[in-house]
């Protein structure tokens, strides 16, 4: 397949087209089979169109795709374990984890949701235990 940039002598317009070799867009172009999409004029002509470069060095790692995938299943299931298994406490966290740690609030299970790293860094230094991990959005769309 070429894509070529046609011209229309007639209107001035510009519009792209796709053929499926040069040959082609030579064998329309004798038979009059080619026209502008805007006046119908069959006063078309190719123009020159910038060149599609490819990085030959840029090679796509299947081996790195996959680990990546894997990360993401991986991250996914610790997902699936902690919805299941931890209180959702919102934006709530640094109170959340600050009451369970002083004993102001006794709670069944433990408690994930979002805080800031500056959040995270004083309650790690009033010895309030936290941990990170990447979070990756359901999306249905």
């Amino acid at each position: 397949m070429i894509k070529y940039l046609l011209n229309c002598k007639n209107c001035t317009s510009e519009f792209e087209s796709w053929f499926a070799s040069s040959k082609e867009y030579d064998k329309l172009k004798k038979l009059k089979l080619l026209n502008c999409r805007n006046c119908n004029s069959r006063k078309v002509e190719k123009s020159l169109m910038k060149p599609s470069l490819i990085n030959n060095n840029y090679k796509i790692n299947t081996k790195e795709n996959s680990n990546s995938l894997n990360f993401k299943k991986k991250i996914k299931e610790y997902q699936k374990f902690i919805k299941q298994n931890f209180e959702y406490v919102g934006s709530n966290f640094t109170y959340e984890a600050r009451a369970l740690h002083y004993n102001k609030k006794e709670n069944k299970k433990s408690i994930f949701g979002k805080a800031s790293a500056k959040d995270i860094k004083e309650l790690a230094e009033e010895g309030i235990e936290t941990t990170t991990i990447p979070w990756i959005e359901d999306r249905d769309n």
